[in-house]
């Protein structure tokens, strides 16, 4: 099993060490799960640290066995702002981890796509007043993080009978930075226009593509991750959505190979790995 950059312990001391040093300082959790800090503020974006999926599909055929090690419980994240799930899948709504993060942050904010509350309160277990619900093209101020939230296709741009959308993508705004997480999506007609505007200086793209064998929802591959980065004029882009589950993975010589045809800067971090941008 792969093991992350830092983990427990360490992991948490080097959170903790950032907040006495200058810029934004962003942490990979595995999965599509990320933790940005700034100016001690800590933004947690779909986290996914529990073996529940394993555990559910053990016996079936399309088991999720673990490819890399946790890096952490989610119990010891005591010090959450904000925290965001883009939409009802368990890896990036999953009940085992966000009880937690409640648990040990009682004044935590939640966002989630409005079109999922009912949804989210069922399987959480919480007040169905409790999430902050947003629906794209709609934006809201929290914590001193601004968030944009855009339309995801996973794989298509499914609404509910409202015409409100089941999957987002968060552009969070917070000092002079602009971080899209778009959330599971592939391409749609109209996405990089839409993004472009935004002057993303960091996106966080999946890579894992999109195979009918899996008989789940496809994101992005390698090489559509960096166009869709360089298209929007990205000044970074980090993958993710790999080495979680054997069965729903991919290696990221594609998307790094792609990236550096297109003079696309990129950064691929290891699991638990920190990233800090200073300018």
């Amino acid at each position: 099993m792969i093991r992350p950059a830092l983990q427990d312990d360490e992991l948490l001391m080097d959170i903790h060490r950032a907040k006495s040093e200058l810029g934004l300082h962003l942490w990979w959790l595995g999965q599509s799960g990320f933790l940005i800090q700034h100016e001690g503020r800590h933004f947690l974006i779909d986290p996914y640290l529990s073996d529940s999926l394993t555990d559910k599909y053990a016996q079936s055929e399309n088991p999720h066995i673990r490819m890399t090690e946790r890096v952490l419980s989610p119990e010891r994240l005591d010090f959450i702002d904000v925290v965001t799930s883009s939409h009802n899948h368990t890896d990036h709504l999953d009940a085992t981890t966000l009880q937690s993060i409640f648990k040990v942050n009682p004044k935590v904010r939640f966002v989630i796509p409005e079109a999922n509350r009912h949804f989210v309160v069922n399987r959480l277990g919480v007040a169905l007043d409790l999430p902050t619900g947003i629906d794209a093209f709609q934006q809201i101020k929290i914590a001193d993080f601004t968030i944009h939230a855009v339309p995801a296709a996973h794989e298509q741009l499914d609404r509910d009978e409202q015409g409100r959308h089941l999957y987002l993508g968060y552009i969070i705004e917070f000092g002079p930075w602009r971080i899209y997480h778009s959330g599971d999506t592939v391409l749609y007609h109209g996405m990089a226009d839409l993004l472009r505007p935004f002057h993303v200086d960091i996106a966080l793209l999946p890579i894992n593509g999109s195979d009918p064998s899996r008989k789940v929802a496809g994101n992005l591959n390698g090489a559509e991750a960096a166009q869709l980065a360089h298209d929007i004029g990205a000044k970074l882009v980090i993958p993710c959505h790999y080495d979680m589950f054997t069965f729903n993975t991919a290696h990221p010589n594609l998307f790094q190979e792609t990236a550096t045809a297109l003079r696309q800067p990129f950064r691929t971090l290891r699991t638990g790995e920190r990233f800090t941008r200073t300018q």
